[in-house]
């Protein structure tokens, strides 16, 4: 361990104090309470694990979480079982059927979209639901699957204190503008550019 002089010392309890009362200043400033609309996009890796963080965290408070999750729907993934172990307070659909190029049908991916969008606004009404993940609904609106205009005025007019995460690529602008929290995934370094396939536990 470095050696810390009493001058030292008192330099540091001085500055942390000021950085200290700087920061109680800001936390005291925040006086909103409000159930969020967040959104979580960009090309990198990280969107739907960061959701499901926040799930998470939710249910460590005792509350209950909903996830409707709107392309992927036939992969099996260690999120939902682990989640499954919270009972009935995790509300779980997967009512995706793969990504567009994989299915080929579009009128069956608009079909799904629809289908999963009345879900959503099934568990927005539900009062005991705290959180609700809504997972590829970016790709949903980006391949124009649902109407762009309804799908935000709908989030925009959730019951207050419900807390929403959108999560894909290629959030659309309006989205964007009602979000009160977006959060854009860059791409730094991917293991897929260097030939490494999707692995159990880190893509699913």
């Amino acid at each position: 361990m470095t050696d810390i002089d009493d001058k030292d010392e008192e330099r540091h309890r001085a500055k942390m104090a000021k950085r200290k009362a700087v920061q109680d200043a800001e936390v005291a400033s925040k006086t909103v309470e409000k159930g969020l609309l967040i959104v979580n996009t960009g090309p990198g890796k990280g969107k739907t694990t960061a959701a499901f963080g926040l799930a998470l965290r939710m249910l460590g408070y005792g509350k209950r979480v909903g996830v409707v999750q709107f392309i992927k729907g036939k992969w099996h993934t260690g999120e939902k079982d682990a989640f499954a172990a919270f009972g009935d307070r995790v509300v779980w659909h997967a009512m995706g059927e793969g990504f567009t190029w994989e299915t080929q049908d579009l009128k069956r991916d608009i079909a799904a979209a629809e289908a999963a969008w009345a879900k959503v606004l099934e568990l927005m009404a539900d009062p005991s639901i705290s959180l609700l993940v809504l997972d590829e609904l970016n790709i949903a609106l980006r391949y124009d699957y649902l109407d762009l205009d309804k799908v935000v005025a709908a989030l925009k007019a959730r019951r207050e204190g419900l807390h929403v995460v959108v999560t894909g690529r290629n959030a659309k602008p309006a989205l964007v503008e009602a979000a009160d929290l977006v959060t854009e995934m860059g791409v730094t370094k991917h293991h897929f550019s260097a030939g490494v396939k999707a692995q159990q536990g880190i893509e699913f």
